[in-house]
């Protein structure tokens, strides 16, 4: 067994909360980079353009990439090996968040109670995915989600007779019907499988795959480009204003299913599309 002191857990969260809120990936900017090269709108482009600047200004002055800094959504790989001593690990993550919101004076936009809508002033509580894992290591991955792109999103029970052109459907309709709304050029994650719970959290799970990275099935690779030239095809375009890169990729992550089931979720992820990880 290893030892881990939760205070390591709390500075490592609070770390990527303003890593993550400041800092694009490689991977996305180069998708800006072909963007701004490939796209044939003018008003596209001047979109790519505003948004590679956007990113270096955020990057060089340690500032948000946006003013939505998002849910606080944790996904955690625990190494069945490790001991927590100081206090509750949980506790731990909420702590991390609540530290680095704060300290960085990102915005704070998570409410009580969705009815009575009483901000909890710290960005807490996170959402927490943890998933045991051999070793004796902890991953600790964060994914800042905001609202509009996450408004956007939607679950379907489809049926084993909807099939494949099923889900093509249902997830090119998602996006025609987002249009503007989740700023455009979005990240598209698919869930397919599981149950109604499970689904969502694949859709959410497959935004973290780095863009450009295929799916390691050929089958759902192929399924994964066929919907990425469906959905440029809508015509939305960068923030709406038309043309041919309104996803910069689509992700589909699968699960076993229920032989009466065929569970489809589309989860929605703006361009800032947004990670940072720590492993401790």
């Amino acid at each position: 067994m290893r030892e881990v002191n939760v205070e390591l857990v709390v500075d490592a969260v609070a770390e990527i909360c303003k890593e993550a809120n400041y800092f694009l990936g490689s991977d996305v900017l180069e998708a800006f980079r072909r963007g701004l090269e490939e796209e044939v709108s003018p008003v596209g482009k001047e979109v790519f353009r505003q948004l590679l600047e956007n990113a270096q200004i955020a990057a060089e002055g340690e500032f948000p990439l946006c003013q939505d800094t998002g849910f606080a959504v944790l996904f955690v790989e625990l190494g069945q090996e490790v001991y927590f001593k100081g206090g509750d690990f949980k506790e731990a993550l909420n702590e991390g968040v609540r530290r680095g919101y704060t300290e960085a004076y990102l915005r704070k936009s998570i409410v009580r109670d969705p009815l009575r809508r009483v901000n909890t002033g710290d960005n807490t509580p996170a959402v927490i995915h943890i998933d045991i894992v051999p070793g004796d290591r902890v991953r600790l991955l964060l994914a800042p989600k905001g609202g509009g792109s996450e408004n956007m999103s939607a679950v379907k029970m489809l049926t084993p007779a909807d099939g494949r052109q099923g889900l093509v459907d249902f997830v090119v309709e998602t996006v025609n019907r987002a249009g503007s709304n989740p700023c455009p050029p979005i990240v598209v994650g698919v869930g397919f499988g599981g149950t109604f719970e499970k689904v969502a959290y694949l859709a959410k799970k497959a935004l973290l795959r780095p863009l450009g990275q295929p799916h390691p099935d050929p089958f759902y690779a192929d399924l994964e480009q066929e919907l990425l030239e469906k959905v440029n095809h809508t015509g939305i375009g960068p923030q709406g204003f038309g043309g041919k890169f309104t996803a910069l990729a689509v992700h589909i992550e699968v699960f076993p299913c229920h032989i009466a089931t065929m569970p489809a979720a589309v989860n929605i992820n703006c361009h800032a599309s947004r990670h940072a990880e720590r492993i401790i």
